[in-house]
């Protein structure tokens, strides 16, 4: 439930329009208390007193202009704002990649910069309708016409932050930084202190139980999912990880013995969804920033620089990764494993990171130097055996990438002492 119920609060945040929506009704809410704080004439306030009424002070043909020309340059800017914020999504999304633009819409600043003009626009409204001339039982909401104001103000601070955030938020560094920051923090979360329990020698291959429904799986509930496993004394191996695709009726999990009611109480353990989401999947942003670095690298684009600054903050992460654990997939209960979920070990981490980058890179001798530098670097950082084997095992893809496209023999020669030097290194001989 408690994956489910995470899930779920992610995917509000997708919505683009959730923010502006609670703004709006806030202001809206905001405008009939003004109202009602003119008509309480609450003791000792008198909003038409010049001497208690700091803020406006005229009548009810100059408040239904200042309302109306609150309300109209509000819901302008409002369009001009909407219309910015496209041009920037169609940029990003033409360099670096259309999954990236999940970051720009999931960005609470562009939610509240809408949600505070089109508020603005509704609670202008909201007053506008409430005032009255001598004709009409004269009444001038004030207080109201004051906060009016105080959200024109408000509004057009926002404009010019808005403008400066927006020039920010598509320069690709930027980006690259945003998703690396998301990586790191993925990283802590999904990897541990302590090596965790070692996986049983023989997993279960019988009673599976298959999806009614296709999608991404976005989250497992591991913890309710181990506890009914312990109820009922049997063990569940998963067969998908956060981050898969599942086809309708592809079993996603054995049972070391068959118990009536499983095949409900698995599917409620699992949350799918139509997209990928990073909740519990570490390779989420993994996958972003390598999509960056390859549209960076294709020859419509050709940033060889994007996608060298791409691999450092993937070397970045893998140099965290040293002093953690990544975790077995093992869930225990009372000293016995229950539950077994697919999880990303070492090796999946490296593939994800490095081999769509050195495909993509073959011809681009920046590229493939700033991977040997990178790979090196992390392996002066790791100590254990099987993490700098499988660094050595990407060195060695990427001299022969190398050695297969680069025409250059300088160029050549200099990845040749690059490669030596990583080999130089992870044998202890000598620092970078």
């Amino acid at each position: 439930m408690k994956a489910r119920l995470q899930a779920w609060i992610e995917f509000l945040g997708d919505l683009f329009w959730l923010r502006p929506a609670l703004i709006v009704l806030g202001c809206i809410a905001l405008a009939q208390l003004g109202i009602w704080l003119e008509t309480a004439h609450l003791a000792g306030y008198d909003a038409s007193s010049p001497n208690q009424n700091w803020g406006y002070s005229g009548g009810a043909e100059g408040a239904r202009a200042l309302l109306s020309a609150v309300a109209s340059s509000t819901i302008g800017v409002a369009g001009t704002t909407f219309s910015i914020t496209i041009a920037a999504l169609t940029l990003a999304s033409g360099q670096m990649g259309p999954r990236l633009l999940r970051n720009f819409t999931r960005d609470a600043r562009n939610q509240i910069v809408l949600g505070i003009f089109l508020g603005t626009f509704a609670y202008a409204l909201m007053v506008l309708r409430t005032v009255r001339t001598v004709q009409e039982s004269p009444f001038v909401p004030h207080l109201a016409i004051t906060g009016a104001m105080v959200l024109a103000l408000l509004s057009l601070a926002t404009l010019v932050w808005f403008v400066h955030h927006i020039a920010a938020s598509i320069n690709v560094e930027t980006v690259v930084d945003a998703v690396h920051r998301d990586l790191c923090s993925a990283v802590w979360a999904r990897t541990r202190d302590t090596a965790g329990m070692t996986l049983p020698a023989r997993l279960p291959t019988g009673g599976g139980v298959r999806t009614d429904g296709s999608g991404y799986l976005q989250a497992v509930d591991e913890d309710g999912l181990a506890d009914w496993a312990r109820e009922h004394r049997v063990t569940v191996a998963l067969r998908v990880r956060p981050g898969d695709y599942v086809p309708s009726g592809f079993p996603v999990a054995f049972l070391s013995a068959g118990i009536e009611g499983a095949e409900p109480v698995i599917r409620r353990a699992l949350t799918f969804g139509r997209r990928p989401a990073a909740l519990q999947d570490l390779e989420y942003s993994i996958r972003q920033l390598v999509e960056i670095a390859v549209r960076a690298l294709s020859p419509g684009i050709n940033d060889p620089f994007t996608a060298g600054s791409v691999v450092d903050h993937l070397g970045d992460a893998l140099c965290r990764v040293a002093a953690r654990h990544l975790p077995t997939g093992a869930v225990a209960r009372d000293g016995e494993v229950v539950l077994v979920v697919p999880v990303t070990d070492y090796d999946g981490l490296c593939d994800s990171m490095f081999h769509m980058i050195r495909q993509n890179a073959a011809g681009s001798v920046h590229v493939l130097a700033r991977m040997l530098d990178v790979l090196t670097r992390i392996a002066e950082v790791e100590r254990l055996m099987n993490r700098t084997a499988e660094l050595a095992r990407h060195a060695d893809l990427v001299i022969a990438a190398a050695r297969r496209d680069v025409a250059d023999l300088n160029d050549l020669a200099d990845l040749k002492a690059r490669h030596a030097r990583f080999v130089k290194v992870r044998n202890g001989d000598q620092p970078a």
